[in-house]
């Protein structure tokens, strides 16, 4: 199966910062660098940091701040030499040429382990960007769309090894292997060609992460890793046997695109000890949070709702934030309250939590692949170091002696440990 860490240096669960020998601070970027170390010490196939465009004094402990993710990971390409190196960036605010320069710029430093998650952002970040309005669902996806194409146009600007660096005949490189995109379209209009040649795995994987309608094509057409959340197994094997068939609608081969869900995993000695940290990690949660990040989560001013009241109605559709969908049928299966709801969004946003002990998370993870919901898994820890270091010192280990997961990595590229064809 395929790792990836979802690095948020707070800690995922919103008390995990809180928690006994927890370490936080997106700005302490020695531990930043200290946990993707560890992570490449376990073999992971990457290191991912997500990213908000606006922020509140009501935010996520782990989103109130957040340097910019391409910087830290131009950062971590010097200080570690195989795992890969994910980042999230927006296509509704964000430049395509910009973009691609940075992640082709951070692959090549890499030398082949950058890849770039490709969001449409459902908060508002007009106000920060000198925009008059933030675009509907259906017009940020389409941007997306012509995003990504003009995004992978410049990425293949240049083939392979253009530099002749001949001295004796002036030639430095061959201008024959340079090619102009001169793109026109409804949204953007770039000339090119990128001024950054290839790395070594060609060009950046794509990510995508939304599981909406038109977030699941845009990923069936474009994506080689699918982020997503799901609560339960038959829901998540739905997920994966619809999306991989919109793969080969596509026209595109199922097998190079990998689905991970995310996964905050409480290891105990016991399961009753992982019940127990659980439990203190819910306790540490502050309450005064619930209506922010509920309506963060569920896209929906939900300010003065009732919180020990039963989760409202919202409207659903087929462009509905998928997160949404997600948390609807959780409290409707678990007829839960809006404070109990919150206490699953301020726990994991939505992603499953398994407690138990280090066998019977490797267990869980085991039975979802074998079970087609999922090829592997984006580990988010509810807190840092220690929850991450006790899944790779006690889970990881079983899953390699039963042949799930690598004891060492084959390649140099995050495109091979993904097992992903090389782009060039």
């Amino acid at each position: 199966m395929h790792l990836g860490l979802f690095l948020l240096a707070a800690g995922h669960h919103a008390g995990g910062w809180r928690f006994p020998g927890a370490e936080s601070g997106t700005e302490n970027f020695e531990l930043i660098s200290r946990i993707a170390r560890t992570a490449e010490d376990a073999k992971f196939d990457m290191v991912f940091f997500g990213d908000r465009l606006v922020t509140s004094k009501d935010s996520h402990p782990s989103m109130i701040t957040r340097p910019d993710p391409l910087i830290v990971l131009a950062m971590l390409a010097a200080q570690t030499r195989r795992i890969g190196l994910a980042a999230t960036a927006s296509t509704t605010y964000s430049d395509p040429f910009t973009l691609a320069r940075a992640f082709a710029s951070v692959d090549l430093l890499s030398r082949g382990r950058a890849a770039w998650n490709i969001v449409t952002t459902v908060q508002d970040g007009s106000g920060n960007f000198s925009r008059q309005h933030h675009p509907e669902p259906e017009e940020r996806y389409a941007i997306a769309q012509e995003f990504v194409e003009v995004v992978r146009g410049l990425w293949r600007s240049w083939d392979t090894d253009p530099y002749v660096r001949d001295k004796e005949r002036g030639i430095y490189v061959d201008t024959d292997k340079l090619h102009t995109l001169n793109h026109v379209g409804t949204y953007f209009q770039v000339k090119g060609p990128l001024n950054v040649t290839r790395s070594a795995q060609g060009e950046p994987v794509l990510i995508q992460a939304g599981s909406s309608g038109p977030g699941q094509q845009l990923g069936a057409r474009y994506a080689e890793v699918i982020f997503t959340a799901q609560q339960d197994l038959q829901a998540a094997q739905d997920f994966y046997t619809a999306l991989k068939q919109q793969v080969r609608a596509a026209g595109r081969d199922a097998a190079q695109v990998k689905v991970m869900p995310g996964l905050m995993p409480i290891v105990g000695a016991t399961s009753a000890e992982a019940r127990d940290k659980l439990a203190q990690l819910q306790a540490f949660t502050d309450q005064s949070k619930a209506h922010y990040m509920l309506s963060a989560e569920l896209d929906f001013d939900l300010t003065g709702y009732d919180l020990d009241a039963p989760v409202p109605a919202l409207p659903v559709d087929g462009t509905t934030f998928s997160r949404r969908k997600l948390l609807l049928k959780l409290a409707s299966d678990k007829q839960l309250t809006l404070r109990q709801l919150y206490h699953h969004v301020a726990s994991s946003r939505g992603h499953q939590v398994v407690a138990g002990t280090a066998e019977q998370i490797a267990d869980h993870m085991q039975h979802w692949v074998d079970a087609g919901a999922a090829d592997g898994f984006n580990i988010m820890p509810a807190y840092f170091p220690g929850g991450f270091e006790e899944f790779t010192q006690q889970v990881v280990p079983i899953l390699q002696e039963r042949g799930q997961f690598r004891h060492d990595y084959s390649g140099t590229t995050l495109r091979e440990h993904l097992g992903l064809a090389h782009r060039g």
